[in-house]
């Protein structure tokens, strides 16, 4: 014979054992949501990355060919450049239009 306890307890575990099991299967889904997340978000600076690449390819200066050695067709602009930074043909140049 089996004591009437016995189960009493069974039914008792197994409704535990439910609960907890409801409970992980929610937190598992909350991991695969955030893990997938993540992923998604581990190629936003990539991409970003090839953008900016793409776009600084795009709009690099073009280069020219004069008595066989390259030179900028066009120098690049920045803050406190001035007359003397130039090549030596562009102060002819320049002299030549004022």
């Amino acid at each position: 014979m089996t004591d009437p306890v016995v189960p009493e307890r069974i039914a008792t575990r197994r409704a535990e054992l439910d609960g907890l099991e409801e409970q992980l299967a929610k937190q598992l889904e909350e991991v695969r949501a955030e893990r997938d997340e993540l992923a998604v978000a581990e190629k936003v600076p990539a991409r970003l990355s090839e953008q900016v690449a793409a776009a600084q390819a795009s709009t690099a200066p073009v280069s020219a060919q004069v008595g066989g050695r390259g030179v900028l067709s066009v120098p690049h602009r920045a803050p406190g450049v001035d007359q003397g930074t130039l090549p030596p043909e562009y102060p002819r140049i320049l002299a030549v239009v004022q």
